[in-house]
């Protein structure tokens, strides 16, 4: 076990106070052992805090005064202090096993923690999950958890994760529902093997057996041309029509018994489909909406000026991969700061007044584009990226890459505004393959993936065209900067 090391201190807060510096290691915090974020705050949270520090080969105690509930001021560097539980399915369908070598080690890693699934939203078979782990969810209300259900018939459960433990650890599932956890479930449908009369048998399994489930999310698998299962292909049209069709079936099935919908097709199936979106008041909330279920009508509510709240966006799948965690909460936003590690001298950014080319995965491409129309301008183009580096049917934008960018930037012009949603970035401004968003061939903007963050963008008022940024190599904004 690694002890949580301070990354950062608020100043002026009790940890600034005391002396704590980034650096610090914290091997104990009132005399225990922290194995995570989670017990990091809780205990951090008690008053009159007695640590022991260790600082430069050198231990200390580091005592700290301050209110109950009050925050310390330390952010650490890693959300588990402890090893990460790994998974140890071996699913046909798991994306990690699709990615080529030599990308950043952590996205490779194949997790099944219920801690990362409370943090992150990652997804959990419960395959490693144990009493002890039950004592400590209930105990502490983690909630909520997310859970990878994919079929409720036990053989062919274990028989997609490849793990014999498949069919039993649904079990799992009814003990925390039985203690009210709050659980979102998840179904990644596999033309073949899940899809048809067996999804429509776990629609019954969930009414039957798990009615109290939050919501139950009904995605398409990925596949990348790195894929290595010949069993694992993408949907047909009349696949993707039928998935829609059973998931609304049963929606009014749900809606008859429980209440409410529960279950909602992902975005991709309606686009694969070839549908329109339900409409708003369908999605109960948008509750699902980090799972890829409502993004598009939520994109379009925020740029249409109807949705006071922006929602934002998540990395998804590899969310837990290199977010440090944030301890004034359970939960870790992601934020982007992006890198101009190569960035040449001096860069001129566009005019405000340039044609602008909003740059996006082919998907989201289809869900854009209607929307800019509506704006009447013919000085704003979508640039659907398609995605090479992948290949196979991922075609989101999440999973741009900067290769994909930089071979679509080449063919455009100098001298306009180019939008890049802050999605398929990681905190430093890194694209899946590596590469950064200086090492672009044009100068882009990076926004938020949200509709009212892109609107604010368009309407930027134009400057005078003697204004510019200026980019320093070292990341630096230089005169004229605004």
């Amino acid at each position: 076990m690694s002890p949580p090391v301070v990354v950062a201190v608020t100043p002026g807060s009790p940890a600034a106070a005391a002396g704590l510096v980034p650096g610090d290691a914290v091997l104990r915090l009132n005399g225990r052992v922290p194995r995570d974020i989670i017990e990091w705050r809780l205990w951090s949270d008690e008053s009159d805090l007695d640590l022991l520090v260790s600082r430069r080969g050198m231990e200390f105690d580091v005592e700290i005064i301050k209110a109950a509930g009050a925050p310390l001021g330390a952010q650490v560097a890693s959300a588990l202090f402890d090893r990460v539980r790994t998974c140890d399915n071996h699913c046909e369908f798991c994306f990690i096993y699709q990615l080529p070598k030599g990308m950043r080690r952590s996205l490779y890693l194949k997790d099944d923690d219920y801690r990362l699934s409370f943090l992150y939203g990652n997804f959990t078979t419960l395959t490693r999950f144990t009493e002890a782990d039950l004592e400590r969810v209930v105990t502490e209300n983690l909630s909520p958890l997310h859970v990878s259900i994919h079929s409720t018939d036990p053989e062919l459960r274990a028989q997609m994760l490849r793990n014999p433990r498949g069919a039993t650890s649904l079990r799992w599932l009814r003990a925390l529902l039985d203690h009210r956890i709050d659980v979102r479930g998840q179904i990644v449908v596999c033309p073949g093997l899940n899809d048809s009369a067996r999804l429509e048998d776990t629609m019954a399994g969930v009414l039957d057996e798990y009615p109290e489930l939050s919501s139950l999310a009904v995605v398409p698998l990925g596949i990348s041309k790195f894929n290595p299962e010949a069993g694992m292909r993408a949907h047909t049209l009349a696949e993707a029509q039928a998935v829609v069709d059973t998931v609304e079936d049963w929606q009014g099935v749900y809606q008859a018994a429980l209440g409410r919908r529960l279950v909602h097709a992902a975005d991709e199936y309606y686009l694969m489909a070839e549908r329109a979106f339900p409409e708003a008041d369908r999605y109960e909330g948008f509750a699902m909406h980090e799972d890829g279920i409502g993004m598009a009508r939520t994109f379009e509510r925020e740029f249409a000026g109807r949705s006071g709240d922006v929602t934002g966006t998540r990395r998804g799948f590899f969310a837990a991969a290199d977010t440090p965690p944030n301890p004034t909460d359970y939960r870790t936003p992601c934020a982007t700061a992006p890198s101009a590690r190569k960035a040449p001298g001096l860069v001129l950014s566009p005019r405000r007044d340039a044609p602008v080319g909003i740059l996006s995965g082919a998907m989201g491409a289809r869900v854009l584009a209607p929307l800019v129309e509506t704006l009447g301008r013919d000085d704003v183009r979508i640039i659907p990226v398609v995605n090479k580096f992948f290949g196979g049917n991922t075609a989101v934008s999440g999973l741009m890459v900067g290769e994909d960018i930089a071979r679509v930037l080449r063919d455009e012009p100098a001298g306009h505004r180019y939008l890049l949603p802050d999605v398929c970035l990681s905190d430093d401004g890194q694209f899946l393959d590596g590469t950064l968003v200086a090492d672009l061939p044009r100068v882009v903007e990076v926004v938020a993936t949200d509709g009212q963050a892109l609107r604010t963008a368009l309407e930027a008022p134009a400057r005078r065209t003697s204004e510019r940024r200026l980019v320093m190599a070292d990341g630096r904004r230089g005169p004229g900067t605004h």
